[in-house]
């Protein structure tokens, strides 16, 4: 411990920390929500802009509409490891995260010019190519200042903002459309044009804010940065170190760690289900709602989304356990996927609608804070593997949009949900009873060769988060 910290009692440690730790989140998190919502909004809101008539203006039939939804994510799938092999390694991961704000807020803008299908398609690639930055960046960005007893909760926080993105995103395309013919522009186009502004003025605003290294955040002492730093490295059993081996090497060491495979097992066959986030609107509307009541009936469900995955993340936290939380929330989403293959219903199907986003997204904000803890170093791998995990679980949002024909029951997908999320819970067991073994390893100070904690990581006693 740093001898700034050490002559200080233990009352005074404890009330630094909270006022380090707050201090801290209401810098970092408010702008990383907002953030969110803003990524989210502009590359879901091709899904308010076809209700809004993108597809009869520009003649596009059914299947070139699915096309140009998921192309984005091959762009969105192809960069993420890429992009976070240089997060791990530059000084100023905050400036960068803020640029590639900027860049999709411009090109999403643009978008409102489009006038044929090729140009549809050229603008969503690209765009999915920059949108890549952000979540592996944050999630990365976030494990450089809070410590695993902290992360599920930040991470439930960070994702709330995709899904407010997905409550409001709706109301505030009934009120951008309303532009519908303004200065000749078509609704759809001010939808485009006005988010990608928005998105590029506050991406601006926020990277003259947002901290670079835990060494330096606006609004903290040096006394409460040495606590961050400290708060850290006595958790993961060492200071992060960019430096320790090259990017090449730690996405190696990432790409052949068993335990990548298994959260991503996990995770993947959840995001298998959360393609419908994709389709919501779309899936609302086959309840035989007009427009602006399928925006408004919408929101409910991500209200919800949000509050389960704070409630579960924040007690995940406090309770320092990771299968169980990740475990209970698919169990709710495996009955919802039962009601919505069962019945045509609109009171039942709607209660299916408002369970499904509650559940698999509280579930994953879990998953996703157990692969941050478990593979937390070397700095570099972390950054490699949560890209490398995001970017492959994000593949099910290509060819998933086919799945969704048949309005208005849906039926292959709903059907193939209910597989998946059998799937995620035996990935769940069998990651837990790895992990187990691994704790038992290190408490035997048995060889973990180069997939277990490093050397450092072992002498201050690290064990898996169960």
């Amino acid at each position: 411990m740093p001898s700034s910290l050490a002559v200080l009692d233990t009352v005074e440690y404890q009330t630094l920390g909270r006022k380090a730790t707050m201090k801290m989140d209401m810098i970092i998190m408010p702008i990383l929500v907002i953030m969110y919502i803003l990524n989210y909004l502009d590359r879901q809101n091709i899904a308010s802009a076809k209700i809004a008539g993108i597809d009869a203006d520009l003649n596009l039939s059914g299947v070139e509409y699915q096309t140009a939804v998921s192309i984005l994510f091959c762009g969105y799938i192809l960069m993420q490891v890429p992009s976070n092999m240089i997060v791990g390694k530059i000084k100023r991961p905050g400036m960068y995260i803020c640029g590639g704000m900027a860049a999709w807020g411009i090109l999403s803008a643009l978008m409102a010019v489009v006038h044929n299908y090729a140009g549809l398609l050229v603008a969503r690639v690209l765009l999915g190519c920059i949108e890549a930055i952000f979540f592996p960046g944050a999630l990365y960005f976030l494990s450089l200042f809070y410590n695993r007893r902290q992360f599920a909760l930040r991470t439930a926080i960070l994702y709330s903002g995709s899904q407010l993105g997905n409550a409001f995103g709706g109301l505030f395309a009934i009120g951008i459309l309303r532009l519908d013919g303004k200065h000749g522009l078509e609704g759809w186009r001010w939808l485009f044009l006005v988010e990608g502004v928005l998105t590029t003025g506050l991406a601006l605003l926020f990277s003259l804010i947002l901290p670079n290294s835990n060494r330096e955040i606006l609004g903290l002492s040096k006394l409460e940065c040495t606590f961050v730093q400290w708060n850290l490295a006595s958790d993961q059993g060492q200071h992060d170190n960019t430096h320790e081996i090259t990017a090449f090497k730690g996405f190696i060491l990432a790409l052949t760690d068993p335990k990548t495979w298994l959260f991503t097992g996990i995770l993947y066959s959840t995001y298998i289900v959360g393609t419908l986030a994709n389709f919501f609107p779309l899936v609302v509307e086959g309840l035989g709602y007009d427009r602006t009541t399928t925006y408004a009936l919408s929101a409910p469900p991500f209200i919800l989304c949000v509050i389960a995955m704070l409630v579960n993340g924040f007690h995940s936290d406090r309770a320092q356990e990771r299968f169980l939380h990740i475990v209970l929330p698919l169990c709710v989403t495996l009955v919802a996927c039962i009601i919505a293959v069962s019945t045509v219903n609109v009171a039942a199907r709607y209660v299916a609608m408002m369970l499904l986003p509650a559940s698999f997204y509280g579930s994953s904000v879990v998953t996703l804070s157990w692969i941050t803890a478990g593979l937390s170093q070397p700095a570099v791998k972390r950054a490699a593997a949560i890209a490398l995990i995001n970017a492959l679980c994000n593949t099910p949002n290509v060819w998933g949009s086919y799945l969704y024909y048949g309005a208005p029951r849906y039926l292959t997908a709903f059907v193939v949900c209910l597989g998946a999320t059998v799937v995620a819970i035996g990935f769940a067991v069998v990651t837990r009873i790895y992990l187990g073994r691994l704790n038992k390893k290190l408490t035997k100070g048995e060889d973990m060769r180069r997939h277990g904690p490093t050397a450092a990581q072992i002498a201050g006693g690290f064990r898996y988060t169960l």
